[in-house]
């Protein structure tokens, strides 16, 4: 989620917050500044939370519990109680285990929305094998826009749903940073509503509105990963493709096939620097068959909702959503403590009849970095994006946007 956290609340959140590190990264940042570190110095000794991290690794489980107060152009003001745990499942030996991770969260919005999203990241010895779950309840009024790339702003609505997700998926390693695997995907859809819509016919409608659509499909990925830190790499390559066959066999209330493909790339630059040119290409496909309209893919629809920086969750909605973005991240001070980005982004957005790209939307903007966590690099991020049609926003994170 995009919560715009209170300046307080993160610094609680980055006192207690998991480090997801190994110990040979330690040394590295030693010389630089984050928000506790700034809170030692105010007690009078800057120092003395290397000694304490580094130690701290050693510790089976690190647990964090926080309320927060919060903001998005999707949920309006929100109040959310998070949760998080790192733990490693080979303590013997953590420089050859990356850290394994189960996030939780509750959320209550202003516009009556429920959000629960529990996702977990489980690396086995020596990261041979990587297990990997998105489960999510939510109760979400929440805009839509209509279908295709030619809709405006003023074609939002409201549309009322409740949803479960529940995806779980296992890797394999077969070279180094190279993985194969297989996994379930769930998606249910009950209390569907629409809310004041367009006359005579939404697009909802004229698409074919249910009140319930249940997802079911096996999933294969494959997945390569060089990267030394996800959280806020500097450099490196991420690809995961994602194939999904939904199929009424297993329970799926029709037959379909999309395929996903996310690929990153993170340049240092200059190349002596901290500075980094990153790359991010997202691009959800429907292969065959006619996805339910809110599994089809749209603005921000990436498990982290991060995408489209510029436009509302939501804003476009198709069979195909092709997406690229650039982005260069700096720092503003020699410790490391603020730092600044500067983006560009593009959506190609394809007809819902045809499948072929009909629309592109453009959006840019610039953005705040406050290292919360030197040992993760974990940054508090404060964008303010623009898009066409006058579209704009803040778009706030707890680490990068990808």
């Amino acid at each position: 989620m995009k919560l715009f956290y209170s300046i307080f609340i993160l610094i609680v959140c980055s006192l207690n917050v998991a480090a997801q590190y190994s110990i040979a990264d330690t040394t590295e940042y030693l010389k630089e500044w984050d928000i506790v570190d700034v809170y030692h110095w105010f007690r009078g000794n800057p120092l003395v939370r290397n000694a304490e991290d580094t130690f701290s690794l050693s510790r089976k489980l690190h647990i964090s519990l926080v309320p927060a107060a919060g903001y998005t152009l999707q949920t309006g003001a929100a109040g959310i109680i998070a949760a998080n745990a790192g733990f490693y499942t080979n303590k013997a030996n953590l420089s050859q285990t990356k850290i394994s991770t189960v996030s939780a969260s509750l959320t209550y919005s202003q516009r009556e929305q429920i959000i629960i999203p529990v996702l977990s990241s489980i690396w086995l010895k020596k990261n041979r094998y990587n297990i990997v779950g998105d489960w999510k309840f939510v109760k979400y009024p929440s805009y839509t826009y209509g279908l295709g790339g030619y809709t405006t702003l003023d074609d939002q609505y409201t549309i009322d749903y409740n949803a479960i997700r529940v995806h779980e998926s296992i890797l394999r390693e077969i070279t180094p940073n190279f993985y194969l695997g297989a996994g379930y995907a769930f998606d249910y859809f009950w209390n569907i509503e629409e809310d004041d819509p367009p006359q005579p016919q939404s697009d909802f409608q004229a698409y074919g509105f249910s009140e319930t659509s249940l997802s079911s499909g096996i999933t294969l990925h494959a997945l390569y990963d060089d990267r030394l830190n996800a959280i806020n790499a500097h450099r490196g390559n991420f690809l995961f493709i994602t194939y999904r066959n939904n199929n009424s066999t297993i329970g799926s209330d029709n037959n379909w096939q999309s395929l996903q493909i996310d690929a990153r790339k993170y340049i240092p630059f200059p190349s002596s620097s901290k500075n980094t040119l990153a790359f991010w290409s997202y691009n959800w496909l429907t292969l065959d068959g006619k996805p339910p309209y809110l599994m089809l893919p749209n603005t921000g629809s990436d498990p982290s909702s991060n995408f489209g920086r510029g436009y509302i969750q939501g804003r476009f909605r198709s069979r195909n959503i092709l997406y690229l973005e650039t982005e260069y991240r700096f720092n503003l001070t020699h410790n490391g403590l603020f730092g600044a980005v500067v983006f560009g982004n593009l959506q190609g957005v394809s007809s819902i009849n045809t499948g072929k790209l009909e629309q592109l939307a453009p959006g840019y903007g610039f953005g705040l970095r406050i290292k919360l966590n030197k040992f993760s690099k974990t940054n508090l991020c404060i964008d303010y994006g623009f898009g066409a049609d006058g579209s704009r926003g803040f778009f706030v994170n707890l680490g990068e946007v990808f």
